[in-house]
């Protein structure tokens, strides 16, 4: 029951997110103009998309992929508001920018320089380098 609750929200994030997604492409064909924004924004989309893909693939959701997601969100979220943001808070986003990155960084060597005890190909790795 739990397994069919999990995947029949997966296939409404999905069906959501192309529905956001035609709806941003869309609005870009009746401007007639594409910004960096909404580059941003379709980059956020196919990333959710992406997840929920490795998630139906593998039965695994890597913490990496919500923290690209936030990194993406800040990004566009920096680049829209720019003008009117003080330079605290320009600091303050660029800083959890920088964060993310760091904790993206840290997850990504943990796993290589020491693999999860469940992960056949990582222990043949750490094998491999010994």
């Amino acid at each position: 029951m739990l397994s069919l609750v999990e995947h029949t929200g997966l296939l409404v994030i999905a069906i959501a997110t192309v529905f956001a997604m035609t709806s941003e492409v869309v609005t870009m064909v009746r401007s007639i103009q594409v910004t960096l924004t909404d580059l941003l924004l379709l980059f956020l989309y196919l990333e959710v998309l992406a997840m929920v893909g490795l998630y139906y693939n593998s039965g695994k959701l890597p913490v990496r992929f919500p923290l690209y997601i936030g990194m993406v969100a800040l990004a566009r979220y920096l680049i829209l508001d720019m003008k009117a943001m003080d330079d605290w808070r320009m600091l303050a986003v660029t800083g959890s920018i920088l964060i993310l990155t760091l904790a993206v960084f840290l997850i990504r060597f943990g796993h290589v320089r020491y693999p999860y005890l469940g992960d056949e190909s990582s222990v043949e790795l750490r094998r491999t380098q010994d």
